[in-house]
């Protein structure tokens, strides 16, 4: 065996999704995060420019659906204070208008008529299933932010902009503990019913397990919510990301949320770690025969490229394994990833 064979990392090799437990989905969308969740408790604020290019790198590694920013107060994430320049410079050189779906977060009306001058076309909401998350995050209550998410999807829907809603805390709380599951699939039928074309069912706290996933699904497809209006949510602090991927796969779920690298964390959930990694998530994807459109390889770059901007390493196994393997055939490029 040859140095370069010994350092060399297979690809897995597919596997037919018919072959595999459960009527499995051929594709997968992919909603990319990492520009808005992945940056927004960043210790250090990067410049505009750098995240545009991180925009743009995404992009062309064949990211569809794509969270650029957030519209909340500058006071409220100063990270993100600067999104207005981020859409200008996408607009500019045509990035808004490709065939990508770009999407802001928007916390209110207030935010939603900012993104929409600026140019942006399709949004998010965030709504919480506890009151402590959203007294933390959004100032109010569990019925306050589902009333705030309400107005902006009926603003939005006479605009022509699509909303897609995040519900927060499904799978547990810092504060409050275990959440009930009848409540998160109650809250997320009434967030479908009142304009989200897509309930994001997240566990910011990455507290879940996938017979807790299975839970969620079912009950809250009974709350009315088709399958393909749901999406999951993950942050890996436990490790159970892609298991709970896998579960959700196999009753029908074909869209995930991943933050390239790995990156980003909710700031108002203590001991919350980052997202789904992206390369992780398609890693596991492609090697199951599961098309996502996305290239591992560009995304893995993109987060090489993105831990020396922000000077440290980038959470995905996938992107750690990729770089050692690099950086042995080639000790004089190491990267930080």
């Amino acid at each position: 065996m040859t140095r370069d064979q010994a350092l060399w990392l297979p690809r897995p090799q597919p596997t037919p999704p018919s072959t595999l437990s459960g009527a499995l989905p051929t594709a997968v969308r992919v909603f990319e995060v990492g520009p808005r969740d992945g940056l927004q408790a960043e210790p250090d604020i990067l410049p505009a420019a750098t995240k545009v290019e991180f925009c743009r790198r995404l992009l062309a590694a064949g990211v569809s659906q794509l969270e650029v920013t957030s519209f909340v107060p500058p006071a409220w994430i100063p990270q993100l204070a600067d999104a207005e320049e981020v859409v200008a410079s996408l607009a500019a050189s045509g990035e808004l208008d490709g065939r990508a779906r770009t999407v802001a977060l928007v916390p209110n009306v207030r935010g939603l008529d900012r993104a929409l001058a600026a140019g942006i076309r399709s949004v998010s909401v965030v709504v919480s299933a506890t009151d402590s998350f959203a007294a933390a995050n959004l100032n109010t209550t569990a019925e306050g932010s589902l009333e705030r998410a309400a107005e902006v999807a009926a603003r939005a829907a006479e605009e022509g902009v699509p909303v897609r809603g995040y519900l927060s805390m499904c799978f547990g709380d810092p504060w409050e503990g275990p959440v009930a599951p009848e409540r998160v699939a109650e809250l997320a039928g009434r967030l479908h019913a009142a304009g989200c074309e897509t309930v994001a069912l997240s566990d910011t706290i990455g507290t879940g397990t996938p017979n807790h996933v299975r839970q969620m699904i079912g009950l809250t497809r009974a709350e009315g919510v088709p399958v393909d209006a749901i999406a999951l949510h993950l942050h890996d602090t436990y490790g159970l990301s892609l298991a709970n991927v896998l579960a959700a796969l196999e009753l029908g779920v074909a869209e995930f949320d991943a933050s390239t690298g790995g990156l980003g964390r909710c700031p108002y959930a203590p001991g919350a770690a980052g997202n789904l990694a992206t390369e992780d998530l398609v890693w596991m994807l492609h090697g199951m025969g599961i098309e996502t459109g996305l290239d591992l390889d560009a995304l893995v770059a993109t987060s090489q490229w993105m831990a020396t901007q922000l000077g440290r390493p980038v959470p995905s196994r996938v992107v750690k394994a990729q770089t050692a393997v690099q950086t042995s055939r080639n000790p004089s490029q190491g990267t930080a990833a």
